[in-house]
């Protein structure tokens, strides 16, 4: 099979196979050639006039630490350094999890490494009454939020503290005090969602705006499209953010789209759209803090493409070495979100090597402790599956659970076997 080298918004080159060709030729067959030539010439030309120009904001790459297209949020001493602590706490939290996982401690994972600055800062630029509806790769936000870690570990084991009582997939979590909305595993429903709940608030006449995520491959899903639509006509007070890390699971970027970017498909619908580089927290902040912005004046929504990368595997599941390159991942590492802002802080000197290491060493303490605490706790009872659907049980499911309950105390009398 033939093949043509093609570069992804990326910056990585990948392979992408075309179809094969019958090499026979007859006249008639000289004169299709021709046409079809002709179509793609004239399908090429139509694309090149719809493109975006390189100038809007939904092509050009807007950052702060490095290429400085975007001004300086100008957040304080004390916000920025709250927000890399975020970040290292999420960075170690993952870390652990991860072994957690392969020691057979936990059942699943799906980590954000890499990808910290991208949720963080968009999150950094809401109110904390805002709502978020997040995909599954935004870890650091219920941290950044308030809530304790070891809230989040309770999540990943599934036990008594677990505010969702083990009945969530493992990392789908659900933080209603912080305004954190229930994961959801169908990918791009939170997207309607979100645009629903902002459309609530605003006829309510509350001061409420919702920020929503997805990921390259979510923009593919008829959600990502209702939702876009939705939002435009009804300038629903809702910030999108399509965290771009090039690969949905295996499936790399070009075949997802043959839009030029993600944020050019604001267009289609009517809204601005905005490419930022999602490893600069301070961009990412700030371009985010425009849109809600925006949004709060009730002149509506914008979808913001943060290009970021996902450094590890899709989840614990996945082997990412089967579908990209070594090559990749480390040109990515090089561009860690953690060591650029950390960078910056100490260009700023905000942040000293010792102080530093402080940070890191507060996190594992933490995580540690966390863990600890975690595997402590006993898991939900059976009797608690029945709770939380309806406020009275009805006649039929209360006869269902002291059949149940009858069943294991029988299982227990006869040393772990059901009685015929």
């Amino acid at each position: 099979m033939a093949s043509k080298k093609r570069t992804s918004s990326n910056g990585s080159t990948r392979t992408k196979p075309q179809a094969r060709h019958a090499t026979k030729k007859s006249s008639s067959s000289k004169k299709s050639t021709s046409k079809s030539k002709a179509g793609k010439k004239a399908a090429s030309s139509a694309r090149s006039r719809t493109k975006a120009p390189t100038s809007s904001r939904g092509s050009k790459v807007l950052g702060v630490l490095d290429r400085g297209t975007v001004r300086d949020p100008g957040l304080s001493d004390e916000r920025l350094l709250e927000l890399y602590e975020t970040m290292v706490r999420t960075r170690v939290m993952e870390e652990r999890a991860l072994v957690l996982q392969r020691q057979g401690r936990i059942g699943f994972y799906v980590p954000c490494t890499g990808q910290e600055a991208s949720h963080i800062g968009t999150a950094a630029a809401l109110m904390d009454s805002d709502w978020i509806f997040p995909a599954y790769r935004q870890a650091g936000i219920p941290l950044l939020r308030g809530v304790p870690m070891e809230q989040i570990v309770d999540e990943w084991y599934g036990n008594d503290g677990d505010i969702c009582k083990g009945r969530q997939m493992p990392v789908h979590y659900s933080f209603r005090s912080a305004h954190f909305v229930t994961i959801s595993s169908p990918i791009g429903t939170q997207l309607s969602h979100a645009v629903g709940a902002a459309m609530a608030a605003k006829y309510r006449g509350e001061d409420t705006v919702t920020m929503t995520y997805c990921g390259d491959g979510g923009t593919s899903e008829n959600d990502f499209h209702c939702a876009l639509n939705f939002a435009g006509v009804y300038a629903s007070p809702c910030v999108f953010v399509c965290e771009n890390n090039g690969w949905a699971i295996s499936t790399p970027l070009e075949y997802q789209t043959a839009s030029e970017t993600m944020a050019v498909k604001a267009e289609a619908y009517g809204i601005p759209g905005v490419r930022v580089d999602g490893n600069d927290i301070l961009a990412v902040y700030q371009v985010t803090k425009e849109a809600v912005d925006r949004a709060r004046q009730g002149k509506g929504p914008t979808l913001i493409e943060s290009l970021t990368y996902r450094v590890g595997p899709h989840s614990s599941s996945d082997d990412p070495t089967r579908y990209r390159g070594d090559a990749e991942v480390a040109d990515w590492k090089s561009k860690d979100p953690l060591e650029r802002f950390k960078k910056y802080l100490r260009s700023r000197r905000l942040l000293t090597p010792k102080q530093d290491e402080a940070l890191y060493a507060a996190a594992k303490e933490e995580i540690n402790a966390a863990v600890k605490a975690a595997e402590q706790k006993p898991n939900p009872t059976v009797a608690s599956m029945f709770d939380d659907v309806y406020r009275d049980l009805t006649p039929q499911l209360r006869e269902q659970r002291d059949e149940l309950l009858s069943l294991g105390e029988a299982k227990s009398e006869h040393e772990g076997f059901f009685p015929l």
